[in-house]
């Protein structure tokens, strides 16, 4: 098995060099950062607005039905 810390030191030679060209005070996000920002907060309103018409389309109130049975339930169960 080849030694990985001689690979990844031989890496860092190459890279270091390369990161010292660029002005730390200049580095932005960039385009990309800003399109993958706008995708994600994009998904996340059309989430919320879904969720809100799920939500307004769910009936708290229990219906007749449940209730009756649900009585028929619990006066069998005090029986048996």
């Amino acid at each position: 098995m080849p030694d990985m810390s001689a690979s990844a030191s031989l890496a860092m030679t190459h890279l270091v060099p390369l990161a010292k060209e660029l002005d730390e005070d200049k580095v932005t996000p960039g385009v990309l950062g800003f399109i993958v920002f706008a995708v994600m907060a994009l998904a996340v309103w059309a989430l919320m607005k879904s969720m809100n018409r799920h939500m307004g389309r769910v009936d708290f109130v229990e219906s007749e039905a449940s209730g009756t049975e649900k009585a028929e339930a619990t006066a069998a169960e005090k029986r048996g």
